[in-house]
């Protein structure tokens, strides 16, 4: 069954490969890619060697409290961060440099790449976040000896008979997976009746929550809102992690609130980079005057695009209200809780599919779910209307946010137990799991 999985993926990767190699977010690292890794990227002898993979910069944020707390558990281990995006590869080496002692790209999960990768990273554990089920790479790590657990684990209900049927056809790689923690009960659920074991699989919350803790303690950035054009007594609204479909929605609910509050900034932050001109076009499209952050704002054009990496957060303490996108379509969300950390109201659109245990904490403390543009409109003109409440709703969001922390020293305990003090030699045997 596995020899079927094998063959498929290199018959799709052969057919998406010049795709591939011309995305921006994915051409860099090629050989990387394939698990070959230069001289001297990968750190020397030490032990344990922990592995922690994140698909891009917003999976790496939430390993980050993790990675902070393995250091200090194991102050000799050799910590290798892999990512699979441009972006997360900058957001590690930037802001995670000093915990971790290599940054790679991940290999894409062909049967040669993910044996090469593994053998060259040597992991004594290899740490998946939320649904990053890569079979070749998981085998490959079970069967150097390695453990292999899964973090903050989630898989969407609309996808599980999916998951079935592949895990059925190919032998189901969670087998391979030493111990799953879980982000709530609904999830353990889910990956039970995917077949993982029953004693292998935890639920000991979200990490995510608890990167958001330093955010709460962090004060108000003068220097960006000097890049952006505002000033400390200026009404701003934040549109952050936006995709297609939503900016056009946006920017009429823009124009629609400046009729009652003509000296409200909008930011504006797509989800992924290489929309910025684009969205800068929409904005002009619709009538707006529009700069780009990039370029500074001179001109204290009413709407901003932010268009660089890592400011967003910054951004958000800049903020009198926020909007997260991801949420006006079927994306299922983005980060609610990174503003409401900040203490700012958080509204989002209908699809937080991706959000759940996010939108079940904060509606009801500081954030607001709203159905469609109207509602959107609606919300933010009584917001607007009234000061006060926008103060006392982004403090309820962030007391919600800062009473949801400690999943990432309950993961650290449970990753603790599988690896030994001193490691075992590659190729050895597995030993139990953890109880």
């Amino acid at each position: 069954m596995r020899l079927l999985y094998v063959i498929a993926t290199w018959l799709v990767f052969g057919a998406l490969f010049p795709v591939l190699a011309l995305m921006k977010k994915t051409r860099d690292g090629f050989w990387q890619r394939f698990g070959f890794y230069p001289p001297g990227l990968l750190p020397g002898p030490g032990s344990p060697r922990i592995w922690l993979h994140g698909a891009s910069a917003g999976d790496l944020l939430a390993l980050s409290p993790m990675i902070d707390r393995l250091r200090a558990r194991f102050p000799e281990a050799k910590v290798i961060v892999s990512t699979m995006t441009n972006t997360g590869h900058l957001m590690a080496t930037e802001r995670l440099e000093r915990n971790i002692d290599a940054v790679i790209y991940a290999p894409w999960d062909l049967f040669g790449s993910t044996r090469r990768a593994v053998a060259a990273v040597k992991p004594d554990l290899l740490v998946l976040e939320y649904t990053e089920i890569w079979p070749n790479l998981i085998r490959a790590a079970h069967a150097s000896g390695g453990r292999v657990a899964l973090t903050n684990g989630r898989f969407s209900p609309r996808h599980l008979a999916r998951y079935r049927t592949l895990f059925n056809l190919i032998s189901n790689p969670l087998h391979d997976i030493d111990l799953f923690l879980m982000r709530e009960d609904d999830e353990a659920e889910r990956v039970l009746s995917l077949g993982a074991p029953k004693d292998r699989v935890r639920v000991t919350g979200n990490t995510k929550f608890d990167a958001l803790v330093p955010l709460s303690q962090a004060v108000e950035d003068h220097a960006l809102r000097d890049a952006l054009g505002v000033r400390a007594a200026d009404r701003v609204w934040i549109a952050g992690s936006t995709h297609e479909g939503e900016e056009e929605l946006l920017f009429s609910v823009y124009k629609k609130l400046i009729i009652e509050t003509p000296d409200l900034f909008m930011v504006i932050a797509p989800r992924y980079l290489e929309r910025a001109e684009r969205v800068v076009q929409l904005a002009r499209e619709a009538g707006l005057h529009v700069g780009l952050r990039s370029n500074g704002n001179p001109q204290r054009a009413p709407v901003i695009v932010l268009d660089t990496i890592g400011e967003l957060a910054r951004a958000y303490r800049l903020a009198t209200i926020v909007f997260v996108g991801g949420s006006f379509t079927t994306r299922g969300g983005q980060n609610i809780l990174e503003p409401a950390a900040q203490g700012k109201p958080v509204l989002f659109g209908p699809h937080m599919e991706n959000f759940h245990d996010s939108v079940q904490v904060l509606v009801g403390r500081g954030g607001i779910q709203v159905k469609d543009e109207e509602h959107l409109v609606r919300v933010m003109s009584d917001l607007f209307s009234r000061p006060e409440s926008i103060d006392s709703l982004g403090a309820l969001a962030r007391n919600a946010v800062n009473q949801i922390s400690g999943a990432s020293d309950r993961n650290v305990e449970a990753l603790a137990a599988l690896v030994s003090p001193s490691p075992r030699g590659r190729g050895e045997g597995r030993g139990e799991g953890p109880p």
